[in-house]
């Protein structure tokens, strides 16, 4: 007996649970239908939803919820009834659309004037198609969300459309997506374009530190220049008018005891005078007048001899056709290459070699010794391979780096001006590369002379 009377209770209960259930769910959109076919035939083809007010929602009895999103929609259809149906699929999904309907390639045109946030679009459309209507928006450089809504539409399409830029398709019999469609478009859309400016803000930014560091360069080698007359006209001149006195001296010497003293003032004020020298060229290369591949050849067998390492020099070119500023840079790349080998290396062979081909420059050093770690190339204060960069960067070059146990290979690449390679002219930034006068010393022909 307890069973049958459980029995109808459940089954009562459970008719009243569905029949609540299906009078929530159910949906009247007849009235709906009318209401846009109604609103469909205005004269200009505009469709306003009407706002989830609080008096709408108060005399509806609905529950008050977030408003709706509002959005300007371009809805390109031929169809009357079709553009109903997509404002009111809009309007259920919570977007209050001011939809304007055109069906007309001249009135596409005109359209593109405005600003929207969303187009619609069919795909059979009266003398063009949804496709040429993509390409329209798309070459004008409008980065508008577009969607293609048609009734008819193969997966060929689809594909070629997404590939042009659209960002979604969906079918007329399948509307109930597009809401969630149209938000995920104009949410992507959104990122791209935030993407495209933060891109566009790091470029600049980019561009004003490369400008930077050329004005940078520009200004130290202007100093070291300055830096190497001063020193040239001034202890230069000094140093010469000791040295004379000093021979004189010598010469005229009463006692031999005196013309020693003055003899080893000679060789000291000699001394002084070849460490000015090596201040005078690293400060500004004058050799630099004679050609780049002469300055190799002097450097490395300078370096061979203040080293010990073994330095060989080879260069594919007797006497390149350099464009202004990037004999200054190979030749402060080489420079600073081998400083790095002898302070680091533990080398004990190494090569320089210049190349040209391909209307490309480069200046390659390789060592033997024991390479670059990573945590070497990491080192927070470890300035010298990233001055390389931004130095190669002035005459739109890059510098390459491979290292192992073997040794350690740097390649700087410059592109040559010329028929090929015109646009480097815009790139350099003129440095300086006039070396004012320097002194001769048995090693270098273009310093002081012998006195």
């Amino acid at each position: 007996m307890a069973c049958r009377c459980i029995v109808p209770t459940l089954e009562t209960r459970t008719g009243s649970i569905m029949s609540r259930l299906l009078e929530f769910f159910s949906y009247n959109v007849t009235e709906a239908h009318l209401d846009a076919v109604k609103l469909g035939v205005n004269k200009d083809r505009r469709l306003p939803v009407s706002d989830h007010s609080p008096a709408t929602q108060a005399s509806t009895g609905d529950v008050p919820s977030m408003p709706p999103l509002r959005l300007k929609v371009l809805h390109i259809e031929d169809n009357e009834a079709d553009h109903a149906l997509v404002a009111i699929h809009l309007h259920r999904g919570g977007i209050n659309a001011d939809i304007r309907r055109i069906d007309t390639e001249a009135e596409l045109s005109d359209a593109l004037f405005e600003d929207w946030d969303l187009i619609l679009c069919d795909y059979n459309l009266p003398g063009y198609s949804g496709l040429a209507a993509l390409d329209k928006v798309r070459a004008l450089g409008k980065l508008v969300p577009f969607i293609l809504v048609s009734g008819e539409i193969g997966e060929d399409i689809a594909v070629q459309a997404m590939r042009n830029g659209a960002n979604d398709y969906l079918l007329k019999s399948n509307l109930a997506r597009l809401a969630p469609a149209a938000m995920l478009a104009i949410e992507a859309n959104r990122t791209r374009i935030a993407k495209q400016r933060a891109d566009l803000a790091l470029s600049r930014s980019r561009q004003q530190l490369r400008e930077l560091a050329q004005h940078l360069q520009a200004s130290i080698e202007q100093e070291r220049a300055a830096i190497a007359r001063e020193i040239h006209d001034d202890v230069g001149g000094a140093m010469t008018a000791v040295k004379f006195d000093l021979a004189w001296i010598a010469r005229h010497a009463p006692t031999p005891e005196i013309a020693e003293r003055a003899q080893q003032a000679l060789e000291s004020v000699g001394h002084a005078h070849d460490a000015s020298q090596r201040i005078m060229h690293n400060l500004r290369p004058a050799i630099l007048e004679q050609g780049l591949v002469p300055a190799l050849q002097w450097m490395a067998d300078r370096f061979a001899k203040r080293t010990g390492i073994e330095t060989t020099f080879r260069a594919s070119h007797e006497k390149p056709d350099l464009a202004s500023g990037v004999p200054l840079v190979a030749y402060r790349f080489a420079q600073e290459a081998l400083t790095n080998v002898s302070k680091h290396a533990q080398a004990t062979k190494v090569s320089v070699d210049l190349t040209q081909a391909g209307g490309v420059l480069s200046v390659e050093v390789t060592d033997n010794g024991r390479g670059l770690s990573e945590d070497d190339l990491a080192k927070a204060r470890s300035f010298g391979i990233r001055g390389l960069h931004e130095r190669a960067e002035t005459v739109g070059g890059w510098v390459d780096l491979s290292s192992n146990a073997q040794g350690t290979s740097l390649i700087l690449s410059v592109p040559l001006s010329g028929p090929e390679n015109g646009f480097i002219d815009a790139l350099l930034t003129g440095l300086p590369d006039d070396t004012g006068i320097m002194d001769n010393d048995h090693d270098d022909p273009t310093s002081w002379g012998d006195l």
